[in-house]
This record gives C-alpha cells, structure tokens and sequence, in this order.
C-alpha cells in the first residue's frame, strides 16, 4: 500500500506531461460547497491547469468548471426520483452506458466507489459502507421503516463497492483508516495509494472573532460542531449529551436543521438556551474564528476535511478515535476513544477550557502541521498517479 501522508512535499509535474492526456470523471458532484465534491472540483481545476482534456460525467458541476473550454459535461442521473438510493441507481446505470459507448475515447476513467456498473481505472475512496456496517456503532439494526431503508442502502453500496475497489487499476483512499478498509474488502495493498484531503488555507486561517455575525453570546465559553445533523453518524447527540456536565458553556451548530432530532434533544435535556442552531451557513471559516473549541465526534468518518478546516482556523480540535484525520493529525488533535462516551467528551473538553496554555498548545500544533496540507498538494498528488498509470 503506498502512503502520501503529506502530498505537500510533491514536486510539480510539468505541463508537457499531461497536456494530452484524456480523462473522464464519474462523481456525482464537482463543487467547492460538498465534502467529495470539494476533491472532485480540486483535481478537475488541477488537471485543467495542466491542459489535461476533461470529461465529467456527472448531475452537478460548478459554472467555472462547466465553462472551461477543455471541459465537456455529460449530464447524467435521475435526480428527481424519490429517494437517494434511487438516484444513485439512476445514475450508475447512466454513466455505465455512457461508458460503455464512450470507453474507447479516453487514457483514464475515474470514478467515486460505486457509482457506476462499469469498471473504471481508478476509484477514489471516500467511503466504505462495509465498515461502516460493520462498526458497533452503527445505529440501522431495527425494523422501523427508515432504519430498514438504511440498512438496505448499506447493504446494497456495501456489495456494490466490493466490485468496484477489486476491479480498480488503482484506488485512491483518503485516509489511511479508508486504505486498511479497502484492503479487507481484498484489494491488494499495492493497488491503494493514500492521498489526503487538502485544506483551503486562504479561506481557514486564524483571525478575528465576529460572533454578533452569528447572534452568538459573548463573553461564554464556546464550542462548534459543523456536519449534518439530521442523521446520526456525525454524532453531535453525544456532543449535545455531554453539554448538561459543562456548565456555562455553549454549542454553536452549522447544519441543516429540517428533519433535524437535535433541537428537540436539546430541549429535553434542558440545555435549548446553550444551544445556538444556525442552520447551514457559508461562512463556516468565519464561524469557526468566532469560538473556543472544534468537538466533532463523529462516530465513522473516513477523514474529515471539516475537523482539518477547523485545524487551519486556529482552533484546538475535539475528535473521536473514528475520524480519520486523528491518524494523520495525531499529535494535534484531542482525540475521545468512544464517540459515544459523553461523560468522556465532557471531561475532555473541561480540562482544555480550563487551561488556555493547553488551548494554545494544540492549536499551535495543528496550524504548524496544517500547512502542510492544500489543496495543490493533494490535487498534485492525483496527477502524479494519472502519470504513473498512463505511463
């Protein structure tokens, strides 16, 4: 398995080098504003710059990518059926005729997990459904409606995914957490190649707080959590479990809220008027200027870019032992062994708002080591293996 634990230190490739090259794309997403949509778009500007001929196939794409004129953009899924399982089926069974017919036209295909029926050159890994299963922390084990919905979505990727990491030339894992989970899937280590995330230094880097920006309380201890918040996995009920041992101190929360269990969570403990939902916001850099401390204790997440940012912001960062990140950032981060131990976060958390010398240790720490980490170095990283396979 090889390992670019920091693709920071990776020499430009020259432009001559893929400036012919043809590459197809398969993501649903290529935009700054998602998770794996935020690497899509990186390595698309990427290989762009390089006068790489891009193809995305794909049912969302960012206007300056769209109109770059050595982008063609081949629309394809069924976004409007009615449930995420099915969009993606939709589109996977798109892209894989597109492929089919279109195959021949192209040095590389890549693509995200599954996504698509078809084979393709490289996938990048983002995700494992099968560990994720497999985790006891995994919350879909009963027989309600939704919690049968998930299970089958999970059943079905978890079964799909194997085909697509085994019939891969090569996988791009984003962490090494990600790289161990594809390899029991049976991929052999020396097809899995390890490229972190890359981290917007211009946009998350220490500055002013603003919290009247936010209708945040001054003068109170403040901690964020920035994830989805309608479903269990980012874990902010722990995190919210754990604020009725924190006296005085308050949460802000960055997500989406409808269909959201967190507020009324909030209210039954009796902590609402500590607990400030602002919704899904643009401005998550400015956010996390505002406030103490990063908790993210997320209960599976193959990197997490958002804990990173937070890093880059200047902020001491709370994580669990399940984000991938903690591996990479080790002596960076405070880490919690069970994301689902409050009293544990708690504890955590008190004892590095207690101590400010602490504070300022480990943020010190992470933005030393975050900067080594960006976008360029991570993008320059795939290119390289788009050269080694091409070659």
């Amino acid at each position: 398995m090889t390992t670019s634990a920091i693709p920071s230190q990776v020499e430009p490739i020259q432009a001559a080098d893929l400036s012919t090259l043809r590459l197809a794309m398969v993501a649903h997403r290529f935009q700054k504003n998602d998770g794996q949509g935020r690497v899509n778009y990186e390595v698309a500007l990427a290989a762009l710059q390089r006068g790489v001929r891009l193809t995305l196939v794909t049912a969302h794409c960012s206007d300056e990518i769209a109109c770059h004129p050595n982008v063609t953009v081949v629309k394809v899924g069924r976004e409007g059926w009615p449930t995420q399982l099915a969009k993606n089926l939709g589109f996977a069974y798109d892209s894989a005729a597109w492929i089919r017919s279109h195959r021949h036209e192209f040095d590389l295909i890549q693509a995200n997990g599954f996504i698509t029926w078809e084979p393709c050159d490289i996938v990048a890994a983002h995700f494992v459904h099968t560990a994720w299963m497999g985790s006891r922390f995994y919350p879909y084990r009963g027989f309600k409606p939704y919690q049968l919905y998930q299970r089958t979505f999970s059943l079905l990727n978890a079964r799909w995914e194997k085909l697509a990491y085994r019939s891969a030339g090569k996988v791009i894992a984003v962490s090494d957490i990600i790289a161990e989970e594809v390899a029991a899937l049976g991929v052999s280590r020396d097809r899995i190649e390890v490229i972190l995330n890359g981290v917007d230094t211009e946009e998350f880097r220490p500055g002013p707080a603003d919290r009247a920006a936010f209708g945040l309380p001054e003068g109170v201890p403040m901690l964020v959590f920035v994830g989805d918040i309608r479903t269990p996995r980012k874990n902010l009920g722990t995190l919210l479990r754990a604020l009725p041992h924190l006296p005085g101190v308050h949460l802000a929360v960055a997500g989406a809220i409808d269909g959201s269990p967190a507020p009324e969570q909030a209210r039954s403990l009796g902590i609402a008027d500590r607990v400030h939902f602002l919704g899904k916001t643009p401005k998550v850099a400015a956010l996390m200027r505002s406030v103490d401390l990063f908790c993210f204790p997320s209960l599976y997440e193959p990197f997490g870019l958002v804990a990173v940012e937070a890093m880059a912001a200047g902020l001491p960062v709370v994580v669990s032992r399940n984000v991938g990140a903690a591996r990479s950032f080790s002596d960076s981060l405070a880490v919690v062994d069970d994301p689902e131990n409050a009293e544990a976060l708690a504890a955590l958390v008190h004892d590095l708002l207690a101590s400010p010398e602490k504070r300022a240790e480990l943020a010190g720490s992470a933005l030393k080591h975050v900067q080594d980490v960006s976008w360029s170095a991570t993008a320059e990283t795939y290119l390289r293996v788009y050269q080694s396979l091409r070659s």
